[in-house]
């Protein structure tokens, strides 16, 4: 327990505070990059100051979440929710110097509202951890740097009341206004909101580029081929190009869902596997096996929904069984869809239906990744499928936010 001079809680106020301001800005500064509509690295590390890398996997998770910004439909992107932990723990940096520079005569109202106002962060980061369980399964280590910062300064704040029931002998504390907590509470409210507020006020327009990522050329498909994926109240006709195999068309299908989006898609979904078996777009194979699965997609018929979201619910495994070769995949298909599946994925209608999908994509010029998505006739940008997915579709199709 610290004594009546201890200058404990304030200097330990002032490291939480300042490792939280580090990790907010890069999780901000991450989310501000990708406003230019392209791919980055991501600050992802317990080290404070870390460099970002493209090994990310959790904090990209986090960040294209539902729940990384606010106000999605209103800007591309939303605002990041870092931004009211950068002005937070902003003031909380400025009050534990206010703290230091009394030292012993700290007033005992400000020792006591510093413990109170410091739960606020532990408290959001709890909600915040919890959805990160519950809801993406997995901790960006950004948001636990900012979890264990908030604990800090919750630890310093409690710290800072202990010493707040002590006197110091030879030296009274200062004496501060009854009114004083209250400023300082409306203080901390308004410096939580400017970095949200100037962030809006600066964000760019991005309305004009969302129409101009190009239209189908040929909307049909041979023999109309298309792979219907069933959805509960389909009104906006939507195709899809993905590869069963692809983590990004995995996360991009987890966030249709996760958002409640898929259920209002008419959704046709074409096969675009990113493997050389089949595809000779490719010189080398993105996704060994993909072939296959996607072969398994197509046999479905009025389960393709379930096969897909099967193949990505066991992405991890059927990507390391297609480096195997395909005799592993095969067994894993017949122990999950029994044989008559594995016998249409053999068939050689099969692979014919699969080249037609891929000479669908070849005649509409589609690049060679996965996803893409098409809005009626109009193909939604690629950094629209991610960050500015809710604005793009309020734009384009409101009806579906609904």
């Amino acid at each position: 327990m610290p004594g009546p001079k201890s200058k404990l809680p304030a200097v330990l106020a002032l490291i939480a505070a300042l490792l939280g301001l580090l990790f907010a800005s890069n999780s901000t500064l991450d989310y501000a990059k990708h406003l230019d509509r392209r791919l980055h690295d991501v600050h992802c590390s317990f080290i404070p100051g870390a460099p970002a890398t493209s090994e990310a996997e959790a904090c990209r998770v986090a960040m294209y979440s539902p729940y990384s910004a606010l106000l999605k439909e209103q800007y591309w992107g939303g605002i990041p929710i870092s931004l009211f932990a950068l002005g937070a723990f902003a003031f909380f940096s400025a009050f534990a110097v206010y703290l230091l520079v009394y030292g012993a005569r700290a007033p005992r109202r400000a020792l006591l509202f510093f413990g109170a106002a410091s739960l606020v962060p532990l408290v959001v980061s709890l909600i915040m951890f919890t959805i990160s369980v519950t809801k993406l399964g997995t901790v960006c280590k950004t948001c636990a740097g900012i979890y264990i910062s908030s604990t800090l300064l919750a630890v310093a704040g409690v710290l800072g009341i202990l010493a707040s029931s002590r006197e110091a002998p030879a030296e009274p504390r200062a004496t501060v206004s009854p009114l004083l907590p209250v400023i300082w509470l409306i203080s901390l409210g308004a410096i939580s909101l400017v970095p949200a507020l100037v962030y809006a006020a600066s964000a760019p327009d991005e309305r004009p580029y969302i129409t101009k990522c190009g239209d189908l050329k040929q909307p049909k498909m041979k023999n109309d081929e298309f792979v219907k994926i069933a959805t509960t109240h389909p009104i906006q006709p939507t195709l899809l190009f993905e590869d069963p195999l692809c983590p990004t068309c995995k996360a991009f299908h987890e966030r249709l869902v996760g958002e409640n989006i898929i259920e209002k898609l008419d959704v046709s979904l074409v096969l675009f596997p990113l493997d050389s078996d089949c595809n000779w777009m490719l010189d080398t194979a993105l996704h060994p096996g993909a072939c296959i699965v996607s072969k398994a997609v197509l046999c479905g018929g009025d389960n393709a929904r379930a096969v897909l979201e099967w193949a990505f619910e066991e992405q991890e495994y059927l990507t390391r069984a297609g480096k195997n070769g395909p005799d592993v995949l095969r067994a894993a298909i017949k122990q999950k869809w029994g044989d008559a599946m594995l016998k249409c994925v053999d068939d050689r209608k099969t692979d014919v239906r699969l080249n037609n999908h891929l000479h669908f994509a070849s005649d509409n010029n589609i690049p060679v990744s996965t996803p893409q998505m098409y809005l009626g006739s109009r193909r939604v940008c690629d950094e629209d499928t991610d960050l500015g997915l809710r604005f793009t579709l309020g734009q384009l199709a409101p009806e579906v936010l609904k």
